[in-house]
């Protein structure tokens, strides 16, 4: 999958998604674009001009949080696969810095639970303005146990301002099978406002991409059985923020966060035993938020 700019009809964000065969490499050039290497499955090499670095990576999605590379305009890389995986590369159109190639660990990965009851969601916090450097990319990646909604209440970033950024957004799904190895399905709300119309709900499968131009999106629902996770990808024009302003007819529900409890599933899973000694802490510190989208 291999999704740019001009092939969203919009400027900012891209995304493109890697399955390398065991023993592969790929080529490519970042042009104007700075661009994070994350795994989604299996661990990788990523050269950059004379610097190297190994991406530990992970067994699945359904693990916990990835460690991940930084590259950016400009730079030429090679990815490389000893056993093969998928790997994602979230990027945003960027008018060049002087922010260097580097690499991030997996446990200075900051991951925080939002929401509580079944709107109980885990978010890993890659390359948000708090947490990693970077000219105009944002990135996190959403864990959502099943028959739970998340990106709830539904928000919008496409107004620039004190209380909102301008950002185009791109969600990218991939969806545990059943008991017997059966599709997973999710579903996934998209509606604008009498000034800017949009409407849209769609039923996701395993390595389904939904582009949110502008207009309220949520809730992302996890059907019942079926696990749910999404990396978003957000860039924009103005100020590197995520700022959102919630839709006024259902913000009323954060409220009732403060009475329930946070999913118990949201547990980060073991390390895989060749990361353990590393990652004992994937969180770079656990925070409960129950505030955002």
């Amino acid at each position: 999958m291999d999704l740019d700019p001009a092939t969203a009809a919009w400027r900012w964000s891209s995304l493109r998604v890697l399955d390398l065969a065991a023993g592969a490499s790929v080529r490519f050039s970042t042009s104007h674009d700075e661009i994070l290497v994350l795994p989604l499955a299996g661990s990788c090499h990523v050269r950059c001009g004379p610097e190297q670095v190994r991406l530990a990576g992970r067994r699945s999605v359904w693990e916990a949080p990835t460690d991940f590379a930084y590259a950016p305009p400009g730079s030429d890389l090679v990815l490389s696969s000893e056993h093969g995986g998928r790997f994602a590369l979230p990027g945003a159109r960027a008018l060049g810095s002087d922010l260097p190639f580097r690499h991030h660990r997996a446990d200075g990965v900051q991951v925080e639970l939002r929401g509580a009851g079944n709107c109980s969601r885990r978010v890993a916090n890659y390359c948000m303005p708090a947490t990693f450097a970077a000219e105009r990319l944002i990135c996190c990646e959403v864990f959502t146990p099943s028959g739970n909604w998340s990106s709830y209440p539904p928000h919008k970033h496409d107004e620039p301002g004190p209380q909102e950024s301008e950002l185009e957004e791109i969600y990218y799904f991939e969806v545990a099978p059943g008991p017997s190895g059966e599709s997973g399905i999710a579903y996934q709300r998209v509606y604008g406002t009498p000034r800017r119309p949009i409407d849209m709900t769609v039923e996701v499968h395993d390595g389904d991409v939904v582009l949110v131009p502008h207009g309220y999106h949520g809730p992302s629902m996890a059907a019942p059985g079926y696990d749910l996770y999404y990396l978003n990808v957000m860039a924009g024009p103005g100020e590197r923020a995520w700022l959102v302003t919630f839709d006024p007819a259902h913000e009323w529900a954060r409220a009732a966060w403060a009475t329930q409890a946070v999913d118990p599933r949201l547990a980060l899973p073991a390390a895989p035993a060749s990361r353990a000694g590393q990652s004992a802490d994937q969180s770079g510190g656990l925070a409960a938020q129950g505030r955002q989208p």
